[in-house]
């Protein structure tokens, strides 16, 4: 956990690909810890063609079986059923918008939301910007995109810097 936040954990990220795998990540992780969800991320890659959201849109009852048969992710069904699904819906967002990222950075305006963290302690759950970011991809079909799970995606992907005042990290935001 240390090395994942020293080196990726709010850091604005603008690459379709990584906003992908940290969408269905995060709601992979939904009812579990984190920690959980990283030890298995490279599995994830691997079982998910690197996350290249056109194979996954295209994945059909074979691959949903070797999924669910495979250790080294979540084996939920509704989990994988939800990433499946959240890829196509994913290249309908790119083709409206031109990309995943010209769609998810407006929810916070094109920059980075600076929420000056004191202590752990005053870290939320959801904003008002997550709500309105569950709500459309909702609205657009997308599964397992609660208000706090797209929080937690506005943070790993660096919308909000949640970094404590204090911490190193909170002002070396740079582009990943």
């Amino acid at each position: 956990m240390v090395a994942y936040h020293d080196t990726e954990w709010g850091v604005p990220v603008h690459d379709d690909r990584t906003l992908f795998e940290f969408l269905i990540l995060e709601g992979a992780q939904a009812g579990l810890n984190w920690q959980t969800v990283l030890n298995k991320r490279e599995s994830y890659r691997t079982a998910f063609d690197k996350f290249d959201a056109r194979r996954i849109a295209g994945y059909g009852s074979t691959d949903v079986k070797r999924l669910l048969a495979d250790p080294g992710i979540i084996r939920n069904r509704l989990k994988v059923a939800a990433a499946i699904g959240n890829a196509s819906r994913f290249l309908a967002v790119q083709k409206e918008f031109g990309s995943f990222d010209a769609y998810v950075w407006r929810f916070v305006g094109g920059a980075p939301i600076d929420h000056r963290i004191r202590s752990l302690k005053d870290i939320r759950a959801t904003t008002p910007e997550s709500d309105a970011l569950s709500k459309d991809l909702l609205k657009r079909g997308f599964k397992f995109v609660g208000s706090t799970i797209c929080y937690a995606f506005m943070q790993a992907v660096g919308m909000v810097n949640d970094h404590e005042i204090r911490c190193f990290r909170r002002s070396r935001s740079t582009v990943r």
